[in-house]
């Protein structure tokens, strides 16, 4: 049988596919990576079943993204967060002059609307990496190793792999911890595609357009006491942080390069 040409392969096409046909696939996209396929593996996301296939290359584990036209970004209109949340928010951020006084403003002001996007299948990698060079370097530096960086289309994708909650694990964020120094809450586990990402507010992933960051805020919230709902939105999946974009991307902004990561991504052909 002739290989499927991956350049064509997208996620709602793969989503219908059975394991004999996932594992094929994904040994074709290992070779074609000149990696090693580590794992095939079935996991529950959105009600069925999504096969995630993570390959080695070159010391690094990627997971693939299978692409195509996508849907990304945030409805905030349509979001029915519970009162709890919203009380939670008055008491401990809008009263204490942090945030907008309406969540729902504060939302429309930080994260990406929702909207239709075509990506290209490609492989990412499962952990995000410190960097230590400027920001607009980083193109140069991943080149050299064949790589690139993600489109904000291409990292809200992989985060939320078809998702359109708020949050990659929903709309709800646990009210009773923050997201630091907490192994057990939903943004420990890996996401569906196999990624360890929105996971740590502290770490702050550049994209290949200079301003939007995703994944974190650079430990802002959580240090600055902003509340629990504020501290836990920097993981949601749409949030830009736009205030964070404009000192990294400013006069100042190789003072905060400790702060920032980014996440390889590798072209399948």
């Amino acid at each position: 049988m002739a290989p499927e040409p991956l350049a064509t392969l997208t996620f709602a096409a793969w989503r219908r596919f059975d394991l004999a046909a996932a594992t094929r696939i994904a040994a074709q996209v290992a070779s074609t990576a000149g990696g090693r396929l580590d794992r095939v593996e079935a996991v529950e996301h959105l009600g069925a079943p999504l096969h995630r296939v993570l390959v080695e290359r070159g010391g690094r584990m990627f997971a693939l993204i299978p692409g195509g036209r996508v849907t990304v970004g945030f409805d905030v209109a349509a979001w029915q967060p519970s009162a709890e949340l919203l009380a939670r928010y008055r008491e401990e951020s809008a009263s204490q002059g942090f945030g907008d006084e309406d969540l729902r403003a504060h939302l429309a002001r930080v994260l990406s609307p929702l909207r239709a996007a075509t990506v290209p299948t490609l492989l990412m990698a499962v952990e995000d990496e410190p960097i230590d060079e400027a920001p607009a370097a980083m193109p140069a530096v991943l080149a050299r190793e064949g790589l690139r960086l993600p489109t904000p289309d291409e990292w809200e994708h992989a985060c939320g792999a078809g998702a359109r909650t708020l949050f990659r694990w929903g709309d709800e964020c646990p009210l009773d911890r923050i997201p630091y120094g907490d192994d057990a809450g939903p943004h420990a586990r890996p996401n569906a595609f196999g990624l360890r990402i929105a996971h740590d507010t502290y770490r702050s992933e550049i994209t290949s357009e200079p301003g939007l960051i995703h994944g974190g805020d650079g430990g802002e919230s959580v240090c600055g006491g902003y509340g629990t709902v504020l501290a836990w939105l920097p993981l949601a999946t749409a949030n830009r942080h736009p205030d964070l974009a404009e000192l990294v991307y400013g006069e100042d902004g190789e003072d905060l390069v400790d702060c920032l990561s980014t996440r390889p991504v590798l072209d399948l052909r």
